[in-house]
């Protein structure tokens, strides 16, 4: 049996609800920041479900106070996606707030307050966009509702603008915070009674709008994990297990203590294999009063290790037996047609294996979390993208209550998915629990880089089969990577339903004759989800391929793919996949697979990257399309070579559906950032283990793109829409490397197979 999706939680919006409502005022005053609040509405996002029975969590809270301040409790996490200032920037249009009164208050992590926080999955937008309009809506309906009252007047000849409601026939208005406390004294509309604007009513939404920290980033006040200074704060450092499962057989700290400002070594016990996707690596914690002491404490610790079962993995080895797996018949996971018979009917074959490595997070602000245990509560700060599951994972780990755990969440900087799992965080509290003092533990580069959470690295083996009149008839994909669900459940061997929905058993084209297949491969080390997880080898293969057989076909490649596309239909792979389609959490009726929508993608990114015209010598243009997080999207790189052999990236172009574009800043920032993203994944990035350990250290050895080594230019070509927003942190990255290699076949003559490939 194969696990379903275990490791993003997308919720499931066919099976939830939200609701506007008015809390008692004695959950505001707990809530602090909102406790002056004259009009104070809640807010549901979803139903979930405990112990059985239906309870309402209220996601957000919305306050007006008497001076006309709106105040808005933010319940996801910032990691520079913006999202601290779209979901409120719904709101405030829907209000008719004046942007300039409105202030944003991060929430803690609490699962009966504000209900799912677990920002991955480039969800956020598309799971909160209609509640955040109805809770703006209701809102204004009430201010409004007390406004013409007062004056006696139709509600419908009054509009509600710039933190104001105003009479149109009369002029005359009143500033939100006279109206707010009688508004809290009404009874909340039927939902039925609340209009939501019109789009074209907006002043904010589908806008440029500058985030919220903007100025708090550039002026160096804003606060991030490792920022978070406690009185009396002591500083951790942790020499954890080389070896993935590698226990402390024994040790000796003596020389450790000896280190000035060296105060305590401690033991944190791992979970052993599997390792688990929220507990920490075994390992011995130094703490002292500041971090060059740890450091240096920790250089002398002597740790005699038990490598265990994993101490004499080797990736490339693992790599190798992957590649030759895919040459035998795996486990069917979609079927349509009979690729067999269209494979011995083939007037050619082409037949070719992809690989990618491993790859790490690298985030440029490395894990740190800060955690203080007084009066038996524990309170953490954290750049955690996932507060409820830290907040759990630390309840499990010190045997605390829940109700005496607060997380605190500060700006991730970068997360990708690492900082949505919680092992850095469990390490503080064990230590603050442990000690009684204040522990902020500090993760360096190089313990980022060896003991993360890697994305896995693959093999693929795809066979096109085409026939007398260059057509593709037959379509065999065959993929095999160590599944993240192996983290915490080492029989899983092959992907998950969930992973294979990520751009694999979802191949839109219209091929008669499919079959996908998948293999058995263990995990040896902690995999984990990266941004775009693997859509990231999906695309590679798939979109590099069909680069191939355009070619092999006599096509042009963004008419061949235009052409396999056929006619426009809502794809539903009923009868074919041999599981379940997650389709990211959404159901097929809400965001269906539709392709006219890809294809207008294409067409929009070959406009405007001027695609088939003539190319100077020397450069070439690559293309390639993908659908991910139900975002649609196509990208064209352009190559050039100098007169000295060197290769660069002068122009990037992407089209993007993503329906409703809620901040257009932000979403062309995601997809010029992924495109530094892709490059890097594309041609420097690589993690290799031997004997079990990761021989990378830092940034030398795991290389990122340099900045003559990035796009020059990068082009967003928002599609204009008013379809349900989708996903875009992690859309921009599938495309940008198959992209990449076409346009490097363009301009060389040498198909890429391999990923990571230099450009020199």
């Amino acid at each position: 049996m194969i696990p379903k999706f275990p490791f993003l939680s997308f919720p499931q919006k066919s099976q939830s609800t939200s609701r506007v409502f008015q809390p008692a005022r004695r959950d505001f005053l707990k809530l602090g920041a909102l406790a002056g609040g004259g009009l104070m509405l809640g807010v549901t996002f979803q139903c979930s479900t405990k112990d059985g029975a239906q309870v309402f969590s209220p996601n957000a809270y919305l306050s007006i106070d008497a001076d006309g301040t709106v105040t808005i409790i933010a319940h996801r996490s910032e990691m520079g996606q913006g999202i601290r200032t779209s979901l409120p920037m719904i709101v405030a249009d829907e209000l008719g707030a004046d942007w300039s009164q409105v202030k944003i208050v991060q929430a803690v992590g609490d699962e009966d307050r504000y209900g799912n926080q677990n920002t991955d999955g480039s969800f956020s937008v598309r799971m909160f966009y209609e509640p955040m309009r109805r809770a703006g809506a209701t809102a204004r309906y009430l201010l409004t509702k007390v406004a013409a009252e007062e004056w006696g007047v139709d509600a419908s000849e009054c509009k509600a603008e710039k933190g104001q409601i105003s009479h149109t026939g009369s002029g005359r208005s009143l500033g939100f915070g006279s109206l707010a406390s009688k508004a809290q004294a009404l009874e909340l509309p039927d939902p039925a009674e609340v209009i939501l604007r019109d789009f074209s009513e907006y002043k904010l939404v589908g806008k440029d709008t500058p985030i919220i920290d903007l100025k708090d980033f550039v002026t160096g006040k804003a606060v991030f994990g490792a920022d978070v200074v406690l009185p009396g704060m002591k500083t951790a450092v942790i020499s954890r297990s080389p070896v993935v499962g590698a226990t402390i057989s024994s040790y000796q700290d003596a020389k450790a203590l000896a280190v000035p400002g060296v105060l305590k070594v401690i033991k944190i016990s791992g979970a052993g294999i599997p390792p688990g996707l929220n507990k920490p690596l075994e390992g011995l914690a130094v703490i002292a009063d500041h971090t060059w002491a740890a450091l240096e404490g920790r250089k002398a610790l002597e740790i005699v290790w038990d490598m265990g079962p994993n101490a004499g993995y080797d990736s490339r080895k693992q790599l190798d037996e992957m590649k030759a797996s895919t040459q035998n018949d795996g486990m069917v996971r979609r079927e349509r047609g009979d690729f067999k018979s269209a494979l011995t009917q083939a007037s050619r074959v082409i037949d070719r294996v992809y690989e990618a490595p491993f790859y790490a997070h690298a985030t440029i602000e490395p894990p740190a979390a800060v955690a203080r245990f007084e009066g038996g509560k524990l309170d953490i700060w954290a750049p955690t993208q996932h507060p409820q599951w830290a907040k759990e994972s630390v309840a499990e780990a010190t045997g605390l209550p829940l109700a005496d755990i607060t997380v605190h969440v500060t700006l991730l900087g970068g997360a990708f998915g690492r900082k949505s799992k919680p092992d850095f965080v469990v390490e503080a509290a064990l230590l603050a629990k442990e000690t009684g003092l204040p522990i902020r533990v500090q993760w360096t580069r190089d313990d980022d880089l060896h003991h993360d959470f890697f994305h896995s690295h693959s093999a693929q083996r795809i066979r096109a089969t085409i026939d007398g009149s260059r057509r593709l008839l037959g379509w065999n994909h065959h993929t095999v990577f160590p599944a993240i669900g192996a983290t915490s459940n080492a029989d899983e061997l092959h992907p998950s339903d969930g992973e294979l929905g990520l751009g694999c058993i979802d191949f839109p084209f219209e091929v008669p004759n499919i079959r996908i297949e998948t293999h058995e491969s263990a995990a040896h080390t902690r995999i984990g989800w990266m941004r775009s997880v693997s859509n990231i080898h999906h695309a590679f293969a798939i979109c590099t391929m069909m680069d191939e057989v355009a070619e092999a076909c006599g096509k042009d490649p963004v008419a061949f793919n235009l052409e396999m596309l056929a006619d426009d239909k809502k794809l539903t792979f009923e009868g074919e996949i041999k599981g379940d389609f997650g389709n990211y959490g959404e159901s097929l009726e809400e965001f269906p697979w539709e392709t006219a929508r890809l294809k207008g993608v294409i067409r929009r990114v070959a406009e405007e990257s001027g695609w088939g015209k003539s190319m100077p010598a020397g450069s070439a243009l690559g293309f390639a399309v993908h659908k991910s997080f139900l975002t649609y999207v196509a990208c064209v790189v352009e190559l050039r070579r100098d007169s000295a052999g060197k290769i660069t990236i002068p122009e990037v172009h992407y089209a993007v559906d993503c329906g409703i574009a809620v901040n257009t800043d932000r979403v062309r920032s995601q997809f010029e950032g992924g495109a530094i993203f892709g490059a890097s994944i594309a041609n420097t990035s690589a993690i290799t283990l031997k004997d079990g350990k990761v021989e990378q250290n830092n940034f030398d050895g795991y290389r990122l793109v340099r900045m003559p080594e990035s796009p020059r230019k990068i082009h967003v070509h928002i599609i204009e829409s008013s379809r349900k927003p989708t996903g875009v942190g992690e859309p921009p990255v599938p495309p940008l490397a198959p992209a990449l290699a076409n346009a490097y076949y363009k301009l060389t003559g040498k198909r890429v197979y391999q990923l990571p490939f230099s450009l020199s």
